[in-house]
Parts: C-alpha cells; sequence; structure tokens
C-alpha cells in the first residue's frame, strides 16, 4: 500500500515541486520515497513496504528505460501473471507485483487492468510515445484523483497532494456542496473542489497531447443462474476462502479488524490471525467489542480492543475530515480512525469485511417487509393517494407511504439520504442551491438497470456511489492515515463473479439479508455470529449533543464568521435546539453540517501549507 503524485505536460515545474507534492501525503507510505523527472512528466512515490521488502521500490523501469510506472495497492495474482509472461520470455529484476503490471503493460496494453485480481491505481509513463497510461481498480479500492492546470495533467492518489502543484485555485463545487447535503459524501465526478476529478472505478486512462481519454474496462453485470441455495452457500464459501488466502499474500505479518457482525467475522474465523483489533464506545448498547473478544475466544485468536469516549470522537473530527479529502459525515469513520491507529501499532496489513453488504445484499434497505408488499398489491394511484394524504415528513410512517407510492428510482440514493432537495435547499444560503437533484445523480445509474427488480437495481446504485463514495473512502483513508494496509477479500473479481449469479431468494430470504452468505458464514463461526443482525459501528452521537457540552461544541461551529456565507445560520440552530428539546432526531442532518464546516476550516481557513 502506498501513494504517488504526478503531473505531466510540455513545461514540468522545478522538481522541488513533485516532493512538495510527495510530502503532502506521506503518511501513504513513510517507508521510502523515489522519484522520477523527464522535463515532461514527473512522478513521485511513498512506500509502504509489503511485497518485496527489499526488491520493490519505485518508480520501476523496465529493461530499455522506456516505460516508468508508480502504483498503488496490491496485485493478488500477480504471481501467475508473472510465471505466464516468463513462459513467453519476459524476464524479471524484482519479485513485486509492481514488476508484474509494468511487464503486463509492455505485453498486453491496455488490456492490463482487465488482468488484474487486486486493488490498484497506477500510471505508467511511456518516454518514447509521451503517453501516460493509468488505471483504478474494479470496485474503486485504490483513490484517483486528477485535474488540469495550464495544459498540465495533475494527479494523485488524495486531493491533498494535488494542492501543493503551483497555479491550482481552490474553490468549492457548488453541485457537489447540495449533494453531499444529501448524500452524505461527494457522490459527483468532480470532487468538492471545482476542477478536481476523480477517476471512475473501472476505468483506465491515456493522456497525450493535452488530451485525456477515459474508457471504462469493468462494468457490474447481474446474470442469475439457476442453481439450488445449498449450492450456491458451498460455492460462496469456496470463493470466499481462496479470496481470503490470496488476501494474505505479504512478506510482513497480517492481522484482522474484527466487530461483532458476521462479515469481519466470517473473515477471521477463515483466517484465524494471531492478532484482531476492535474499539467500541463508552456507552451501553454501543459497545461489540465483548462480542468480538468472545469469538476470539472460541477460535483461540488474540484480540486488541479499545474503548471511545465522547471526548475521543469529538477531538478526532478535524483529522478526520483533513484525511478524507473531502468533508464526509459518515459517523463510522471516527472509530476507524481509531481501529486503525489501534492495530498499526502492531502490524501493516490487516483484512476486513466491507464490501460484503452491496454484493451478497446485506443491508434492511433491501428487503421489504409483509406490510409493504401487502401495500404495494395496490394500484399504485391508490398509493399516491395515500401518499398525498400521509407521505410528508421524514418520520417512519411518512416514508413507508412514500417509498411504496414511488418507484425504487425516486426513493432510493443509497445508504445515507440524509436530505432531499427541499430540505438541502431550505438550509443553504441561496446561491449555493444549486439547480441539481439527487435524482439527477442516480438517474444515469437506473439508467444502466432498466427492466431489473428493485434489489438489483438497488444493489447497483450502491456498487457504483454508496460503496466506491463513501465505505471504500473511509477505509482507505482512516487506514492509510495512520500508514496501515487495509484488504477486503470479499471485493475480488472471483467473489463478484459467484455474487451477480445469486438469485433474490439466495440474497434476500424473508427478513434475512445475504442469507445464502450467512449459511457460508455459520460453516466457520458460531451460529449466534452468524445470525446476528448487521449493526456496523454504533455512534451515540444523537445522545451526546443533547448535552451541554457537547451541543455547545457544535453551536461554537455554527457560530464561525464563514457559515452564513453557505448556510441559513438560523435554521441550523433551530435544527440543533430541536434536537435537543428531543422534537426531531436531527442528529445526521447537523452532523452532515458540522463535518462540512470542520472541513472547510481546515482546508480554506486554516490552511497549514495547503496553496
Amino acid at each position: 500500500m502506498c501513494g504517488f503524485v504526478g503531473f505531466c505536460g510540455r513545461d514540468c515545474p522545478d522538481r522541488g515541486i513533485i516532493k512538495k507534492m510527495s510530502e503532502r501525503i506521506a503518511h501513504r507510505g513513510p517507508d521510502s520515497d523515489g522519484y522520477f523527472d523527464d522535463g515532461r512528466t514527473a512522478l513521485g512515490f511513498r512506500r509502504l513496504s509489503i511485497i518485496d521488502l527489499k526488491g520493490g521500490d519505485q518508480p520501476i523501469y523496465s529493461f530499455d528505460r522506456r516505460y516508468v510506472i508508480v502504483f498503488n495497492g496490491e496485485i493478488y495474482n500477480y504471481r501467475e501473471l508473472r510465471d505466464r509472461m516468463k513462459e513467453e520470455g519476459k524476464k524479471f529484476s524484482t519479485d513485486s507485483d509492481t514488476e508484474v503490471i509494468l511487464r503486463a503493460y509492455e505485453t498486453y496494453g491496455k488490456e492490463t487492468p482487465s488482468m488484474l485480481r487486486g486493488m490498484f491505481a497506477f500510471v505508467i509513463w511511456d518516454r518514447m510515445d509521451k503517453v501516460l497510461f493509468g488505471a483504478r481498480d474494479p470496485f474503486g479500492i485504490k483513490p484517483f484523483f486528477y485535474t488540469g492546470v495550464n495544459g498540465t495533467l495533475v494527479f494523485g492518489s488524495e486531493i491533498k497532494g494535488i494542492l501543493q502543484y503551483p497555479g491550482i485555485r481552490k474553490e468549492i463545487n457548488p453541485c457537489a456542496l447540495k449533494t453531499y447535503l444529501e448524500f452524505q459524501y461527494s457522490p459527483l465526478e468532480e470532487t468538492m473542489f471545482s476542477g478536481i476529478f476523480r477517476l471512475p472505478q473501472g476505468f483506465y486512462f491515456t493522456y497525450s497531447d493535452g488530451k485525456l481519454e477515459k474508457t471504462q474496462y469493468f462494468e457490474p453485470e447481474f446474470d442469475e443462474k439457476s442453481r439450488s441455495f445449498d449450492n450456491a452457500v458451498s460455492l460462496i464459501d469456496e470463493t470466499v476462502c481462496s479470496s481470503v488466502d490470496y488476501h494474505q499474500i505479504a512478506d510482513v505479518e497480517v492481522g484482522s479488524f474484527l466487530s461483532g457482525g458476521v462479515d469481519s467475522s466470517y473473515v477471521a474465523s477463515v483466517v484465524k490471525p494471531m492478532k484482531t483489533y476492535s474499539v467500541g464506545f463508552e456507552r451501553t448498547g454501543f459497545d461489540e467489542t465483548d462480542l468480538a473478544a468472545g469469538l476470539c475466544r472460541r477460535l483461540n485468536m488474540s484480540n486488541t480492543k479499545r474503548e471511545i469516549t465522547a471526548d475521543d470522537f469529538f477531538a478526532a473530527l478535524p483529522d478526520v475530515q483533513y484525511y478524507s479529502d473531502e468533508p464526509h459525515a459518515n459517523l463510522s469513520a471516527v472509530p476507524l480512525w481509531y481501529l486503525a491507529e489501534l492495530a498499526s501499532k502492531d502490524v501493516k496489513v490487516v483484512l476486513s469485511g466491507e464490501g460484503a453488504d452491496e454484493l451478497f445484499g446485506g443491508y434492511d434497505w433491501y428487503i421489504e417487509s409483509d406490510h409493504m408488499r401487502r401495500y404495494k398489491k395496490l394500484p399504485r394511484f391508490l398509493r399516491r393517494g395515500v401518499c398525498a394524504l400521509f407521505g410528508h415528513g421524514k418520520n417512519h410512517v411518512a416514508r413507508f407511504f412514500k417509498n411504496g407510492a414511488e418507484r425504487v428510482e425516486d426513493t432510493y440514493i443509497g445508504q445515507a439520504f440524509i436530505m432531499d432537495d427541499d430540505e438541502a435547499d431550505r438550509l443553504l444560503a441561496p446561491e449555493w442551491r444549486a439547480k441539481i437533484s439527487y435524482r439527477d445523480v442516480t438517474a444515469p445509474y437506473y439508467d444502466k438497470v432498466k427492466g431489473q427488480d428493485d434489489l438489483t437495481k438497488k444493489l447497483y446504485i450502491d456498487m457504483k456511489l454508496w460503496l466506491p463514495g463513501d465505505i471504500l473512502l473511509k477505509a482507505d483513508r482512516m487506514t492509510m492515515a495512520h500508514s496501515l494496509e487495509l484488504r477486503v477479500p470479499y471485493l475480488d473479481r472471483e467473489v463478484w463473479d459467484v455474487a451477480r449469479t445469486l438469485s433474490i431468494p439466495q440474497k434476500t430470504r424473508g427478513r434475512e439479508a445475504k442469507a445464502a452468505f450467512r449459511a457460508a458464514a455459520f460453516r466457520h463461526i458460531p451460529q449466534e455470529w452468524a445470525n446476528r443482525k448487521k449493526a456496523g459501528f454504533l455512534v451515540p452521537f444523537r445522545e451526546w449533543i443533547k448535552e451541554e457540552k457537547y451541543a455547545g461544541w457544535v453551536e461554537s461551529w455554527l457560530d464561525r464568521p464563514y457559515v452564513p456565507t453557505f448556510f441559513d445560520v438560523g435554521a441550523l440552530k433551530r435544527m440543533l435546539l430541536e434536537h435537543r428539546e428531543g422534537k426531531k432526531n436531527n442528529a445526521r442532518k447537523i452532523y452532515t453540517v458540522l463535518c462540512f464546516l470542520i472541513w472547510y476550516d481546515r482546508y480554506f481557513v486554516n490552511e497549514k501549507g495547503d496553496n
């Protein structure tokens, strides 16, 4: 796991610029750094040594020095690819997966990304033809950002490194601000910084003569196969176990994150690592660390845990927002911050359970209740009439009537739906009320799965938006902030090839989510873990901000002089008061605004060296 920065154009700045950019992401690779500069393209690399500790330093060159690569990630089938190319006459000077990517590009060109099993973002500079080639993995596990500055392409693993390039104007993307308030993360290809873009997952690009061309090489396609439930369970277990084995490839010790839930427990139970790590909160009902420790006792694994206080939570928010690059309002990023800090004291690599819900149907939102199924048997015009009477507001009853009356395309944007368009506009200052709607964001994705059932549509939306934009973003940034590599065995091409063929009853059966997946997990872990309801990182923020101490801290952020530039301060304070008085649960809305303000303060007010 590493990080890189670079720029490609006709006039390269002095070498000091690439070093300055690289230093800004030193947390991604504290073990060593490396640079390339030929007057037209410059590359900077930070290394966290995991594979080929002695020979894997980057940049790496082809034997004839024509090609040079920097790479962030891990390729789990690199040994098979290397053996294949050796049979074809290719030679290698290292035992690293980075060199395998480079040799593959020499041999197979643009087909290379499709051949890789792993998580990756990389660029290869062709010094002869003056072409830059880069790619991002199919699920978006590893990040890649880019922008154009006076005819030069500037890119990197994190935005904070790109911002060190001279001539970049830091401005907020107004469309991103509104959609952030709705999604709790920035779901657009153009980031919160105007003019800085993310390369979509499953894309590669070429850059030559000032022209950038992007090509999609991976598109998740569902293809249900006819097989029994038991056969599906066996296939899932066989493929997950194989993927977990591949994800342990390393020349350093591999640990594991462990919550009380089935996803991380499944991975840990297959691996049985020497070290596992858990965090919880010092509040009744918000701590699953005892469950994790209990599983470790059953399976003879060690477990290190930490309890997080309210003071710990609020103290971490400035760092969490800084390392996230863009404002990010998933509450679980904070416990993940502390979990990564805890594990990084012992190991460089951990396994985790991200992706299982999106591939196998694990969220409650994927399941329709018996009441909803019966309600949907009514003609739509009747349901819409009921919705017109009772579907206003955000309480459970209103959501039930609204969701039952509307198409999934109009009601589902992912696991977090913080505000709708009207709510966001009411909080925003007039000049930030962008015309974009949350439906404008999701519509192109829904168009790709027209005619599919509602569950498939939701899974697709989450794979394209929620997974890379929220889950994997926080997983990458919170772990790399502590120089820790996180690996996600469920987000594997082979595992996806199984998940995409499952039928609806194999994903959700009655009120059971991830039905076949849970049955597979049950082969390795005790039943009480396999059947546990999904909880995630439970955070008592909604209770904390009812207390005077923490409500006052939040209000102090609302009183900062730049807040009226973006928001109706009176509306924000009324929202906080309503929550404190118990009239409405506004916790997620308050937290989303708060995270933006903390992020803005760090990147635009107290810049600490940023341009």
